[in-house]
């Protein structure tokens, strides 16, 4: 045998998805490398104290176990793979591996074991189901309940939401409660923030666009703290990707947003955008809960302990600071009306698209940021509705399609330099040289044929050639009106054309007769 194995197409659990990779047994250690993420996990051979062989879902699997309380599991083994690895084992870690067959009874109650960082639902000393704590995001008790909500992968096709755990009523040896003690065990190993110690600093009252409501917001040293009437939300400083800070088209008013991966959920709906809406004349003066010394060496004259300004750059400067991360404003775009942002609607609310110096951003419902090195091209097509707007569409690299509608037909010309200026392709180039050369807008696919318009421009040359019949006619010398079947006649019903001359020659025998004796005498004559 080699001194390493190595097996493709080795599955791994990660919040509820499946992520393939390559795992390799060395004589030094284990690692497993995911190709969607191209994260690598490496496990000492040393550190290795226990492996179990069982058989699952995907095949067949393994479980490791090391001395600190770590627990990996690796699935989508054969079933003849199982001696080969047993052998690699026992010669190269010193440790056996062992068959462990899974419940399948069905049973609904058993023993929960607590083994380093895996929940562990036993029947008969069989496990049933294991739960890695890590996935964990929070632990809530009731009367003889605990209820354990988990992390949600956006990858996930069906996501397990909450695992409730029913506890008898009995009382430890030591007189303690064994709702509070399974729930101090979890979250002994969960991935949950707590909040411990005091706050940095507290904003009261914030308007909050998305999620839409008004929360205090308690700034902590690794995370952000939103309370509000009715939910919670706890952001950890490492899931904030950008920060931007937008002004309104008014002028009057400040976007703050705040995009994050993976997002904040409230039941089934995600927020990957944090949207804090501030007046510019609203003041605040502010003091950190530290002293001058803590804050001059923790954020290194980045913050003061006593501040006061705007509350909109009081908040901008306190999140940067904290979550470390540059803030991005407009660039030198300028719209007609001298404003960086251009009015448009996207799906069925109206907004504000902001060009910036390496992307556009769209506030606020739903937000919507497209990076320049995503973008495959962009596209000017004309209004659905009216001739005055015009709609810029965005295609990205995944082939994903954003319209950005009802855009004033002023801002073309700005918005066109602006897209050109940063060298994005433009799919339909001569689209501008159409827009000043005629009232109405060109298709924004040069080949494609419009059927109704070539209808309109032939109906269009026959009522001109039909009025330049009339004019050359003249008149006929005739007393009496003569109707000339014309193209602009040619669809009125003969009984029309038969009742206007009846009422003309009616009109010229009796012209003090009123109209609706004519219509009756005209009625009676074609009886």
């Amino acid at each position: 045998m080699g001194d390493t194995l190595e097996f493709n197409n080795i599955h791994t659990e990660v919040k509820g998805s499946w992520n393939d990779g390559r795992l390799r047994f060395g004589k030094q250690s284990v690692v497993y490398k995911s190709h969607k993420t191209g994260k690598v996990d490496s496990i000492p051979a040393p550190e290795l104290s226990a492996a179990q062989w069982r058989r699952v879902c995907l095949g067949h699997g393994i479980k490791l176990a090391t001395g600190s309380g770590d627990v990996y599991r690796y699935d989508g083994f054969r079933d003849t793979d199982f001696e080969k690895i047993s052998v690699f084992f026992k010669a190269n870690y010193k440790v056996e591996l062992a068959e462990k067959d899974m419940c399948v009874k069905g049973w609904n109650w058993g023993t929960a074991k607590f083994t380093g960082s895996l929940l562990s639902f036993d029947v008969s000393d069989s496990p049933v189901f294991e739960i890695p704590l890590s996935s964990v995001s929070q632990c809530a008790t009731g009367k003889n309940e605990v209820t354990v909500e988990f992390h949600q992968n956006d990858d996930a096709e069906v996501s397990l939401m909450e695992v409730r755990f029913y506890v008898p009523p009995n009382t430890g040896d030591d007189g303690s409660d064994p709702v509070e003690a399974f729930a101090q065990n979890v979250l002994s190993k969960a991935d949950v923030i707590q909040a411990t110690g005091d706050a940095v600093c507290i904003f009261k009252e914030l308007q909050c666009l998305t999620p839409r409501g008004r929360y205090d917001i308690r700034i902590y040293p690794s995370f952000l703290h939103l309370h509000g009437k009715t939910f919670d939300y706890k952001i950890p400083y490492t899931t904030v990707l950008r920060l931007f800070l937008l002004p309104h088209k008014d002028q009057r008013q400040m976007f703050f947003v705040i995009s994050l991966d993976p997002p904040i959920k409230q039941g089934q709906t995600r927020y990957h955008f944090l949207i804090l809406l501030f007046s510019k004349d609203e003041e605040l003066s502010l003091a950190l809960n530290m002293s001058e010394d803590e804050v001059q060496k923790r954020y290194e004259g980045k913050l003061s302990k006593n501040m006061s300004g705007p509350l909109y750059e009081i908040v901008s400067r306190v999140m940067k600071a904290l979550v470390n991360r540059k803030i991005t404003v407009p660039g030198n775009f300028k719209g007609h009306s001298g404003s960086q942002c251009i009015t448009c609607a996207y799906k069925a609310s109206s907004g504000l698209v902001y060009p910036l110096e390496r992307g556009f951003i769209y506030v606020h419902k739903p937000p919507v940021h497209l990076r320049f090195e995503e973008i495959s091209c962009v596209n000017f097509a004309r209004g659905t509705t009216t001739t005055r707007s015009f709609d810029f569409e965005i295609e990205t690299k995944q082939n994903n399609q954003y319209t950005f509608s009802n855009i004033e037909r002023e801002e073309y010309g700005k918005l066109f330099d602006f897209v050109n200026a940063k060298k994005l392709n433009i799919k339909n180039r001569g689209f501008k040289e159409g827009m000043k050369g005629a009232d109405g807008y060109s298709d924004s696919d040069e080949d494609q044929h419009d059927a109704y318009l070539e209808r309109m421009k032939e109906e269009g040359k026959i009522r001109e050639e039909g009025d330049g019949s009339d004019g050359s006619e003249g008149d006929s010398g005739t007393d009496t009106p003569q109707l000339k079947h014309t193209a602009q006649t040619k669809y009125i019903g003969c009984f029309l054309l038969f009742l206007v001359g009846k009422i003309f020659d009616f009109s010229v025998r009796e012209p003090f007769k009123e109209v609706l004796n004519l219509s009756q005498n005209v009625a009676c004559h074609a009886c």
